[in-house]
């Protein structure tokens, strides 16, 4: 009897607790689309990327001119003569995929070029989130954007608006 009693009270107690917590939304999306700063950030990104892409395009189809100009010579060609060219042909090459690694590899120029553009506005939204939730006493803030599981939200726990407002765009 004591025990059905003691577990009784213990899920009573645990679905009260469950019901304290406070959840609230975002859509880091929506949000990063109403700060002017991102969209130009963003848009930097792309212009370097379009030139840096160019550039290893350039690399890449001096390459391939190469090689078709061997293809067509190199039944006029001595071996060593072939080998030289071939070499240039692959140094041409490696020139283009390291180049390619350098500015879009996983620790490439594009890569700190965005982290060093975008780190800060993320950062300032961190910081906006934190506080409302803290002010507001919510254990647990969600980005609608990247969860991609959420099926149904109400509207009236997402404060994304909130924190437009917090970092002083209005919406």
């Amino acid at each position: 009897m004591k025990k059905s009693v003691l577990l009784i009270m213990l899920f009573f107690g645990s679905f009260v607790v469950a019901n304290a917590q406070k959840f609230a939304l975002i859509d880091m999306e929506y949000i990063l689309k109403n700060i002017p700063a991102y969209e130009r950030a963003n848009e930097q990104l792309n212009q370097i990327s379009k030139k840096w892409q160019s550039e290893i395009e350039t690399l890449s189809k001096e390459a391939q001119t190469m090689y078709k100009n061997y293809q067509s010579e190199s039944v006029f060609l001595s071996e060593e003569q072939k080998t030289k060219k071939e070499e240039e042909i692959v140094t041409k090459e490696k020139a283009a995929a390291e180049l390619r690694r350098t500015y879009f590899g996983p620790e490439g120029e594009l890569f700190k070029k965005r982290e060093s553009l975008l780190k800060p506005i993320q950062d300032e939204i961190y910081n906006a989130v934190k506080e409302i939730a803290e002010q507001k006493t919510y254990s647990l803030v969600i980005d609608r954007a990247s969860a991609s599981d959420i099926i149904f939200a109400s509207p009236k726990i997402d404060i994304s608006n909130d924190v437009l407002s917090k970092l002083g765009y209005s919406n």
